[in-house]
């Protein structure tokens, strides 16, 4: 029997995302559960998001996860055989999931999406407070895109998984746009990372064209 994921989550989660990417690449079939963070229906112990059941398990934490379908369904396709670029894969999933998500989703994404999708005031001493951070981490990620290739100089793998949700949300706020836009190589990744029908597949509804 092939293999189905259900993925309980919000819709619109970076990590919802993440983890439907890696299911395309996979080519395993998934359907997405709208499950709140803080619900009473979601199992996470921590009230985070996604949690995934897949071959009888049930998994939470998007690292564990996106490994898990990539080894298993998809023979590590995802994952450098060597050394180095595997560390370099590793580095940059941790850098995503501990600097850059926390600090766009907080000082840009999420106040966005309160003031679009709910209708509160914008919150633009929060923004202004965090755009000279979120310009310096721009910053410090062309350049190494610059210097040495970053995580690109593999094939497409978990780091590009993990780093196009969460910079294409932040690009698509007015102030992510513009910063990003002043970035030439990461505009140019995002773009490429586009042309994969693992990105068009699992394009956010509220995503323009």
């Amino acid at each position: 029997m092939s293999a189905r994921v259900r993925i309980f989550g919000t819709v619109i989660s970076t990590y919802t995302r993440i983890v439907q990417i890696t299911c395309e690449e996979a080519g395993v079939s998934h359907e997405t559960i709208a499950t709140a963070a803080q619900s009473p229906e979601n199992r996470h112990p921590f009230g985070k998001v996604p949690v995934v059941e897949v071959d009888g398990l049930e998994l939470i934490e998007s690292v564990a996860i996106a490994h898990y379908v990539d080894n298993a369904h998809n023979g590590g396709a995802l994952q450098p055989d060597d050394h180095a670029q595997r560390a370099m894969m590793d580095k940059w999933i941790a850098l995503a999931n501990n600097y850059l998500f926390p600090l766009f989703e907080h000082g840009l994404v999420m106040p966005w999406i309160m003031h679009r999708v709910a209708g509160f005031p914008l919150e633009r001493e929060k923004i202004d407070r965090a755009l000279p951070q979120i310009s310096r981490a721009l910053g410090f990620i062309e350049a190494e895109l610059a210097n040495d290739g970053a995580w690109t100089n593999s094939d497409f793998d978990l780091a590009d998984v993990f780093l196009y949700p969460i910079l294409r949300g932040l690009e698509l706020t007015p102030q992510g746009q513009v910063g990003i836009a002043q970035c030439d190589r990461i505009a140019a990744w995002l773009r490429e990372c586009e042309k994969r029908p693992s990105i068009a597949a699992t394009r956010w509804e509220s995503e323009p064209d």
